[in-house]
């Protein structure tokens, strides 16, 4: 309905599997990495306001939407992604290529920084490194519902216990055109909360990292959230931090207007 149809394009990953991406817009190149429970569609209520200015590459994680899936599941690998992306990308407009990541897609992106030498910018939203914990018999409760099939009690949960989503925002996630697609991606979150709850973040092979980077926060989001910001934002030589006022984890979907601003604010800073 936009004005920019999106095209689908595909890469493949260090480990053999497709990774599928879909372009659409004008102007340098963003690739957008999804949280958990979601695909490419995130975006949907984003992507008019992005468009006219950048050329969106928005990833499909591995194991929904237009991409393959392996065997073996690991961050290494969800990194190795995210810098194939950017590799084909930045191959095929002559980078280089901005990166932006929403939750455990933000850690993907994060994780990319070490795989590749294309990315320019790079925008985190609440990737939940270092802080964001998960409750004790969390993961075996979800993987008990989806034995059951019960896929959208899944999401819920994940986004409410997990992300803190309030019931007002939840409400809104479910009217998003994207909760369909939540829903279905539902297999992965297993595997995701037993991979990324025993990821520990270290300072230490970040340090020489000389891309700019963009922390962006909800302002009523959790403590553990503001948390991991803060102690990235210590960690990483070249971050700044942009406060989304009144907003929590879904500014994208809450404060649609808000959120590019800022993000695209960040990434037209010094550019030539």
């Amino acid at each position: 309905m936009g004005e920019y149809e999106p095209v689908l394009e595909e890469t493949t990953s260090g480990d053999g599997t497709p990774i599928g991406y879909w372009r659409s817009g004008q102007g340098p190149a963003l690739v957008l990495v999804h949280g958990t429970t979601a695909d490419h569609s995130r975006w949907q209520d984003v992507l008019p306001l992005l468009e006219p200015h950048v050329t969106i590459y928005a990833v499909d994680r591995r194991g929904r939407g237009a991409s393959g899936d392996a065997t073996a599941y690991s961050i290494e690998a969800e990194a190795g992604d995210v810098a194939a992306v950017v590799d084909s990308v930045a191959e095929s407009t002559g980078g280089p290529v901005d990166v932006l990541g929403h939750s455990t897609g933000a850690t993907c992106a994060l994780e990319a920084v070490l795989h590749t030498t294309a990315m320019g910018r790079l925008v985190l939203y609440e990737s939940g490194v270092g802080a964001v914990t998960t409750p004790a018999g969390f993961t075996d409760r979800m993987a008990e519902l989806l034995a059951q099939d019960r896929r959208e009690e899944v999401v819920t949960e994940v986004l409410r216990d997990l992300a803190g989503m309030t019931e007002d925002q939840l409400t809104l996630a479910r009217s998003a055109p994207s909760w369909p697609e939540r829903v279905a991606a539902a297999h992965t979150v297993v595997r995701e909360l037993r991979v990324f709850s025993a990821y520990r973040f270290d300072p230490a092979r970040f340090a020489g990292s000389t891309v700019p980077v963009l922390l962006l926060a909800g302002s009523t989001s959790s403590a553990a959230e503001a948390s991991s910001t803060a102690m990235l934002a210590a960690a990483l030589p070249r971050a700044r931090v942009v406060t989304l006022h009144g907003q929590g984890h879904v500014a994208m979907l809450s404060a649609p207007d808000l959120f590019v601003t800022a993000v695209l604010d960040f990434l037209r800073a010094d550019r030539c």
